[in-house]
């Protein structure tokens, strides 16, 4: 009997389901061993020679295989059809080395988890792919010698960044540049006609002033709102006349189907779903067999797929909606590895409302069910009218255009979502006729503004990368994940935004390792990793060649002092950080001290901030994002009134808007400050609401059952009112300043009523997922910190764009067994969990053995300890 290993439970239970008892079916959960987080797992001075560990989690798994393989001869290696499940095969046949001498190893794949498929892979039995493996060992060795060599300069000249990436800081760049774009665009003022106009008939289309003056309008050349009222003046003068209708028929094909990058960008446009979120759902749809394998660069389909998506067509739409002959995709894939079969679906007749699956997988599934049903069916079909209207004497001409849909072919299922750069189809016109008069109704001249380039999407986002050949499919979402995860990079509805320390980590490339931060030469490494897969490079060659010049850059910043790095990367960024003033003063004079100059400062929690140079005796700050000419600083400084002879003023500072009373001096070096809570405007501030916040906390009187004094503040979390050692949250900030006595007994004896400690009374689940394969219930569980997801003494927490109610035991699975592989220690599953394990195992091992269960637990704690030891490098890891 054939040992069978593959990545993971869920993709060993379908398999198993098709192999039968001939086989055992067994998971490796992902890659069994790593490159430590310490330095010199990559060795460049002996030939590049890795260091590899088995994961402590992996040892058991490990143990799983080689306990079956004690019965059985032979072993199949079924992980997935890419460069990654050839590297998980390559590390298990290394772990695996000395148990299988005089046993069969074979490698086989499959790019769909079906019957056939499987059943067709194990009559092709190979063995693992060397040139596949060492464009994994090359891609790892680089990204592991970025990041323990970059990052600790980063660490050490930049305080507060946390690491670099080979291709992370590169995809950081296009965020940051792209974000100076908006800000140094200058928006520039323009001027459009339209008039409605009328048929014989009755009909109204409306027209765009196109000819003026005899000379064709350019999109500027109406600049001002008296330029706008000459052009009406001059249409409204004018009898028109229909000059020429010209109506041509037109063709739009269909889309190719999916491959990784396509399918992460409509998912982001249709369901605002990340690329994370989006791969985790297109994984347990391979798992459960639905889909084919989803980390390709392949849009050609296999024939028998292309003549089943025709026949389903033809059942459901009629022979009209079916070509004459299949369509063909060419592949543009350059890396073999990765050129596999587009994403479809593995049974075309399988329609989304006849799975039952999650709610993500649902909505992902009908995407690709329909764009593969869509790439097979006929064109659409229709019919663009232009018609051009002018004056008799060839002064003034306006155009309408329109197109109406006379087949809708492909498009009866399918239309692609658009980006913000991408104009709409021209409404219908009426009917038209050439000669014919045109009655004019009401003439519109409309201001318009240039608009900045958009932030990116991760869709738009994902599709530059591709364009530009950085990364690969399967390395977008880590991508992404991870500048985000770090901190550089925030989301805000779907758009992504660079943060304070994002730009610094940017500039500070940019000055000092600019080569490894270009698009050009990132993209050849590309090219060069998919030349070893090909077999066409050697890989040490490759990493001789990278390192000899990267290592000679990190060494030429050794002498860097963090002031001469701060220094520069003030210098670099200061258009963004001291735009010009409106007056034409220095932008980098300090606005309230009127004698020190503005400089980058770097906090020592992380982040940076503008600040006077003329500190202590200057305590002026400002966030380093804050416009100089801006609302916010239009602000800074404004004079609210006099207490005590002190004047009170709204300050614009490094965390936020906050009231002062009087100046810093060397008697009182710290003036009485106060933040703005929460929903509070700046521009709505005034003396009397200064002086409210300037006399916190608020004492409401003694408490009725001991003396103690009850009052109110603004804290760190929030509003909260005080009795002793016990704190309770309010919900409204102006509840600080009118909560009576009652009202705050009521609120402390809630809190207390929930019970002692922070939380209170132990938090209920949003949601309970169900049973654990190892026994014991999952639930998603409200956070102090955001939603988590719990099993036993296991918490993993929520991805972001992740929500709480989307969840399902599918996505928690990963989440929960990735957290204990990171955690390094066996998973504290309920008592109940041992007989489901033992009944998973191979036969041979004993149902339970309490012995090694507490050997097991005994150890992790000591394994917990080890893996603190190594989080902070483990930080730098490459993505």
């Amino acid at each position: 009997m054939a040992v069978v290993v593959v990545e993971s439970p869920a993709k060993a239970k379908t398999i198993n389901k098709y192999l039968g008892s001939d086989y055992t079916v067994l998971a490796s959960f992902g890659h069994v061993r790593d490159l430590p987080a310490k330095d010199g797992s990559v060795d460049p001075e002996h030939d590049f020679e890795m260091k590899w560990e088995v994961g402590a989690d992996s040892k058991k798994h490990i143990k799983a295989i080689t306990d079956a393989l004690a019965s059985d001869d032979e072993l199949i290696l079924a992980t997935d059809p890419d460069r990654e499940g050839e590297a998980i095969s390559w590390h298990l046949e290394q772990a695996l080395e000395k148990k299988l001498k005089g046993k069969k190893v074979s490698r086989v794949t499959f790019n769909a988890i079906t019957k056939s498929a499987i059943t067709e892979a194990m009559k092709h039995p190979r063995q693992v792919d060397g040139p596949l493996v060492e464009a994994y060992l090359a891609r790892r060795a680089l990204d592991y010698l970025v990041g323990f060599n970059l990052s600790p300069v980063l660490w050490r000249k930049l305080p507060g960044a946390r690491s670099a990436g080979r291709v992370q800081s590169v995809c950081l760049r296009l965020i940051v540049e792209r974000e100076m774009e908006i800000e140094a665009f200058h928006a520039r003022e323009y001027w459009t006609v339209t008039a409605e106009l009328t048929t014989p008939r009755g009909q109204v289309f409306t027209a765009r002033l196109t000819v003026l003056g005899g000379k064709k309008l350019d999109k500027f050349d109406l600049a001002t709102a008296t330029d706008a009222e000459l052009a009406v003046q001059a249409v409204t003068s004018r009898d028109l006349t229909v000059k020429a209708v010209e109506a041509k028929p037109a063709t739009r094909n269909p889309y190719p189907p999916f491959m990784t990058s396509t399918l992460q960008q409509e998912a982001s446009r249709k369901y605002g779903m990340g690329a994370k979120a989006c791969m985790s759902a297109a994984q347990r749809l391979y798992e459960a067999g639905y889909i084919t394998y989803m980390r390709t660069d392949g849009i050609d389909m296999a024939p028998e797929a292309v003549m089943a998506a025709r026949d389903e067509i033809k059942r459901r739409f009629g022979d009209k909606y079916v070509p004459a002959s299949p369509r063909m995709y060419k592949n543009k894939a350059k890396n073999a590895q990765e050129a596999h079969e587009c994403i479809r679906p593995t049974d075309m007749s399988a329609s989304p409302e006849k799975l039952r699956v999650a709610d993500d997988q649902a909505k992902l599934y009908e995407l690709i069910w329909k764009r593969t049903l869509a790439s097979q069916m006929a064109a659409a079909v229709m019919e663009r009218t232009t018609v051009d209207v002018g004056s008799a004497d060839g002064q003034v001409e306006l155009r309408a255009t329109g197109q109406v849909v006379t087949f809708d072919g492909f498009l009866k299922i399918y239309d692609q979502g658009r980006d913000d750069d991408e104009g709409e189809d021209g409404a219908r016109l009426p009917q038209i006729m050439e000669g014919e008069p045109a009655k004019k109704g009401q003439i519109t001249p409309e201001q318009h503004f240039t608009q900045p380039p958009p932030r990116y999407t991760e869709a738009t986002l994902v599709k530059r990368m591709e364009e530009l050949g950085i990364g690969r499919p399967s390395t977008y979402a880590s991508i992404l994940t991870t500048i985000v995860d770090r901190g550089y990079v925030r989301k805000d509805k779907n758009r992504l935004i660079p943060e304070d320390t994002g730009r610094l980590v940017t500039a500070f490339l940019t000055n000092y390792f600019r080569r490894y931060v270009e698009y050009d030469f990132t993209a050849d490494l590309e090219e060069q990793l998919d030349d070893i897969s090909a077999g066409d490079r050697d890989y040490k060659e490759v990493l001789a060649r990278f390192w000899r010049d990267f290592s000679a850059a990190i060494g030429e910043t050794s002498e860097l002092r963090i002031s001469e790095v701060l220094d520069k990367i003030d210098e670099v960024l200061g258009p963004h950080l001291y735009p010009p003033r409106a007056d034409g003063s220095d932008p980098r004079e300090c606005p309230v001290c009127h004698k020190g100059r503005l400089h980058l400062k770097t906090a020592r929690s992380g982040g940076a901030f503008i600040g006077c140079g003329n500190y202590p005796e200057c305590r002026y700050t400002r966030p380093l994002s804050a416009p100089g000419d801006g609302e916010a600083a239009a602000l800074d400084g404004k004079v609210l009134g006099d207490d005590e002879g002190q004047p009170v003023t709204l300050r614009i500072g490094r965390f936020g808007p906050y009231v002062q009373k009087g100046e810093a001096s060397e008697e009182v070096p710290k003036p009485p400050r106060a933040s703005l809570p929460k929903g509070w405007a700046p521009e709505s501030i005034d003396l009397e609401r200064a002086l409210m916040l300037l006399s916190l906390p608020r004492v409401i009187g003694p408490h009725p059952e001991d003396g103690e004094p009850v009052e109110t503040n603004l804290g760190r979390f929030g509003p909260y009112v005080k009795w002793g050692k016990t704190y309770a949250n309010l919900p409204d900030a102006e509840e600080v300043f009118t909560i009576g006595m009652n009202r705050a007994v009521e609120v402390l004896a809630q809190k207390l009523a929930r019970g002692p400690g922070r939380g209170g009374a132990a938090a209920q689940p949003l949601k309970v997922l169900g049973a654990h394969p190892e026994g014991g219930e999952v639930q998603v569980m409200p956070g102090r910190y955001g939603p988590y997801v719990k099993w036993g003494k296991v918490n993993a927490t929520l991805p972001k764009d992740v929500e709480p109610e989307a969840v399902t035991l599918e996505i928690a699975l990963p989440l929960l067994e990735a957290k204990a592989a990171k955690g390094g220690k066996k998973k504290a599953a309920p008592k109940k969990a041992a007989a489901k394990t033992a009944a998973a195992a191979p036969k041979k091992a004993p149902a339970k053995k309490p012995a090694a269960k507490k050997t097991t637990a005994a150890k992790a704690p000591a394994k917990t300890a080890a893996a603190k030891k190594t989080a902070k490098k483990a930080d730098a890891a490459p993505e």
